[in-house]
């Protein structure tokens, strides 16, 4: 039988490495969609870079990706390349919308024109909840998001249920709550609270400096939601699923948990800085995955503390 083959959009990124290395588990051939630029990071996929694919294509322009689809016929597309860090798309709204709005059109499109049969995942987001209209929220909830990377997910979200409407496709979107790992960016809260705390616990740092404390999160692993994704292409029907832990953590307990377990108090060392504070800011995020539980029998594998103490040690060991 022929091995089933994927293309992933985003596969440098965090949840991108987490999914290739799942897939090829799974006896998948594993293609990869990167950006030419001079800066592209194999960081995270550096132990899997000779069991994979890697090919150039851009979500900015649909005949890079029209061509990359002919060549190499995937039988899976998981479009997980985004602009995907909040506060840089206050800043760079058009350039935002240009990649996490459109070119999930573009690249739908291109999977439209090669080959409707493509099965296709959609990364949104619970950023789209924004300003949450219920608490936890499901796959019903109204959205109402707050930032422009919120707003441009959100189009992504209708346009991929719009294609499994207009053309019969298989398109579905997860909605993922916050997920994490020892691999997210430096730039995201959670990596910045560990990174700093192995920093701080080594003598090279003497503070953290972070916006708001009271922001409250629902926070999985990263490894335990790339299986969401790969179940969500495996039903009988496209359909659309939250998949989150249905927990919420403030950030301030992140830094409980972290510092503590290094045996720091985090108010000796937390400064209130005011610059990270959102233009819009998004308060309470919690997710019910009772649907994924249900119909795809997911469940995630990792708890909150587990997490935040994982990351401490590999930041622990990162900065040695």
């Amino acid at each position: 039988m022929a091995k089933k083959r994927a293309l992933i959009t985003g596969i440098t990124g965090q949840d991108g490495s987490y999914l290739a290395e799942y897939l090829l588990e799974q006896g998948y051939d594993v293609i990869g969609m990167i950006r030419r630029s001079s800066t592209v990071n194999f960081e995270r996929i550096h132990h899997i870079q000779d069991k994979v694919t890697l090919v150039a294509g851009d979500l900015l322009d649909e005949v890079s990706m029209i061509h990359l689809l002919r060549e190499h016929r995937p039988s899976e597309v998981y479009n997980l390349a985004a602009q995907s860090f909040v506060q840089t798309s206050f800043s760079q709204p058009v350039f935002t919308g240009e990649v996490t709005g459109l070119g999930v059109t573009r690249i739908l499109d291109a999977v439209r024109v090669v080959d409707p049969g493509i099965r296709f995942y959609q990364a949104s987001s619970s950023e789209m909840f924004g300003k949450v209209q219920a608490v936890p929220q499901s796959e019903t909830t109204p959205f109402y998001p707050r930032s422009p990377y919120g707003v441009a997910k959100l189009y992504g979200h209708w346009i991929t249920v719009n294609y499994r409407e207009s053309y019969d496709m298989y398109a579905c979107s997860g909605i993922l709550f916050n997920h994490e790992s020892p691999r997210r960016g430096l730039e995201f809260v959670t990596r910045k609270i560990t990174n700093a705390v192995a920093r701080i616990k080594l003598g090279k740092d003497k503070e953290l400096r972070l916006g708001n404390l009271d922001a409250k999160r629902d926070w999985g692993y990263a490894k335990d939601y790339v299986r969401a994704m790969h179940l969500m292409l495996q039903q009988d029907t496209a359909d659309d699923y939250v998949v989150s832990t249905g927990e919420t953590y403030s950030v301030r307990r992140f830094c409980e948990i972290a510092f503590g377990h290094v045996g720091l108090n985090y108010q000796d060392y937390v400064v209130i800085d005011e610059r990270f504070y959102r233009p819009a800011e998004v308060d309470l995020l919690v997710g019910d995955p009772a649907k994924a539980n249900k119909n795809l029998g997911w469940k995630p594998q990792v708890t909150f503390e587990q997490l935040v103490t994982m990351m401490v040690e590999s930041d622990l060991a990162a900065n040695k």
